[in-house]
């Protein structure tokens, strides 16, 4: 559980009662250093296995939250599944048991792998099975959120040596509850890592005495082309697989991990792009992050790349260009497949009419620029550049994401715009489609998310980056530097 521990006790406590009198007053058993969290139904349509994600406490479920949960579970949008999973995950627990069992608790099951490396769930799951006590004159109108409030403030009562937590992701509720005096927070078990300035950027730089401490037993050779070299030395700990290692300087060494053995590695010296003999569609890197990206974009042996930054670095015309590069030009891929979450930055425009491919022309414009880009040194002329296009339009599919359940592709080029939209269980979803020969590209920026409940540390770009972190066959690089204009780099910087 990712859950920031607190020891100060629940607010708002009212008349101290004893353990015995709590336990004879409600079913839910007092245990001392033990907490109960009490779950908003925003919580659970957000994480439909948060149940089991709360280590060693309790979980508590009033019946106003069951009664949400029916009224949203029609539907065919990402909260109505949570929620139809949910139920199936509350039914699976009752079935079979008594009333005097569900009045003392079901046992959540410890079994639960979901926790990536964290206690398994050993506390148990309590429903509210009598009537809320007396609420406070504030509660008195009614409503959802107020009835939660007033179970939460019926449970601090009954149970005073025990922290009863409300968990919800409503900031008004939260808002509510701590002026109540209820102890409140918002869920953090979502979350992949703790703060999103740790996240991995994919290149370190070397240190000035680097070749001094890890130089003596080094050996190299090449491979065609490519050279290598094998060292060893305690920096060697702290890399990833497919890392990028620089030296400062113009001039300076770029270089990607390629093996990790204890103290032992294997560095391979990248390609510069930023020349135009190894130029790719006619586009060359212009600065040291644009350089690692396309060599990761055009390395055969990795098959996951992810590459963040900030508006007008380059990632979708890098992208495109080495898609386009290794389609056209070596048939390493069939077509390039586009996709992205069609969230507006505005007010919603409505319904867009035409066919799946032309519901989606107007989410890429950013695909549609850089084509222009691409095809604009195109020699023949308007004929040429029109012919040119055509080419590409033919090997080039715009898929939506709603209707890639269940599809498989092959030996294709897949590329995920704006994917810091996207939750953890969606980007589970697009990159398990992925079959044999096939690439896949996300590109974001997590400081541009739209979609609501989602931030910096919980979306899906941040969590796909965060799990592949150190895989041999993906990599991951954060674009810096803007490249798109002056005007551009100023607003980003003091705007």
């Amino acid at each position: 559980m990712t859950r920031r521990e607190r020891s100060e006790p629940a607010g708002g406590a009212g008349r101290t009662v004893s353990r015995s009198a709590a336990n004879a007053q409600n079913p839910v058993r007092a245990r001392g250093e033990r907490r109960i969290f009490v779950l908003d139904t925003n919580v659970l349509m957000h994480d439909p296995t948060c149940i089991f994600r709360f280590e060693e406490h309790d979980v508590y479920l009033p019946m106003v939250v069951l009664e949400e949960l029916d009224a949203h579970k029609k539907g065919m949008s990402e909260a109505s599944r949570n929620v139809r999973q949910v139920s199936r995950f509350l039914d699976d627990l009752i079935r079979g048991v008594t009333k005097e069992q569900i009045d003392h608790g079901l046992p959540l099951p410890a079994g639960y792998s979901g926790n990536h490396g964290k206690k398994p769930c050993s506390g148990r799951l309590y429903f509210q099975t009598r009537p809320t006590a007396g609420a406070s004159p504030a509660l008195q109108v009614a409503g959802n959120d107020n009835a939660i409030l007033a179970q939460t403030l019926t449970l601090q009562r009954d149970l005073a040596d025990t922290t009863v937590i409300l968990v919800s992701k409503d900031i008004n509720l939260r808002i509510k509850a701590a002026v109540l005096g209820v102890h409140v927070e918002d869920y953090y078990s979502d979350k992949t890592l703790e703060d999103s300035d740790v996240l991995f950027g994919g290149m370190s730089e070397l240190p000035t005495d680097f070749w001094e401490r890890h130089g003596q037993d080094m050996r190299s050779w090449k491979e065609g082309e490519r050279t290598f070299y094998e060292l060893t030395g305690p920096a060697v700990r702290q890399w990833q697989t497919n890392q990028g290692l620089y030296e400062s300087g113009e001039q300076g060494l770029e270089c990607i991990v390629r093996r990790i053995d204890g103290e032992r590695a294997v560095i391979e010296l990248l390609r510069d792009h930023r020349s135009e003999r190894h130029g790719v569609w006619g586009i060359t890197a212009r600065n040291r992050e644009q350089n690692f990206a396309l060599n990761l974009l055009m390395d055969p042996q990795i098959d996951f790349v992810s590459v963040l930054g900030p508006a007008g670095t380059g990632k979708t015309l890098l992208t495109l260009a080495a898609g386009l590069m290794q389609t056209l030009e070596s048939n390493r891929f069939a077509e390039i497949i586009m996709t992205r979450v069609t969230i507006p930055l505005g007010e919603d425009i409505g319904f867009l009419p035409g066919t799946e491919e032309e519901k989606m022309e107007p989410w890429m414009g950013a695909l549609m620029d850089n084509l222009e880009v691409l095809t604009g040194s195109q020699e023949g002329g308007n004929w040429g550049r029109a012919a040119t296009q055509d080419l590409l339009r033919n090997r080039i599919k715009i898929r939506s994401l709603n209707f890639m359940r269940g599809r498989t592709f092959l030996n294709r080029f897949v590329i995920l715009d704006e994917a810091q939209n996207l939750t953890p269980k969606q980007m589970k979803a697009l990159v398990t489609r992925a079959g044999p020969g096939t690439k896949l590209v996300c590109l974001g920026n997590v400081a541009q998310i739209d979609t609501p409940y989602l931030t910096e540390t919980t979306c899906g770009l941040t969590y796909v980056v965060n799990r592949f972190r150190g895989w041999s066959h993906s990599g991951h690089v954060t674009l810096v530097r803007g490249e798109r204009s002056r005007l551009a780099d100023f607003a980003s910087d003091m705007l």
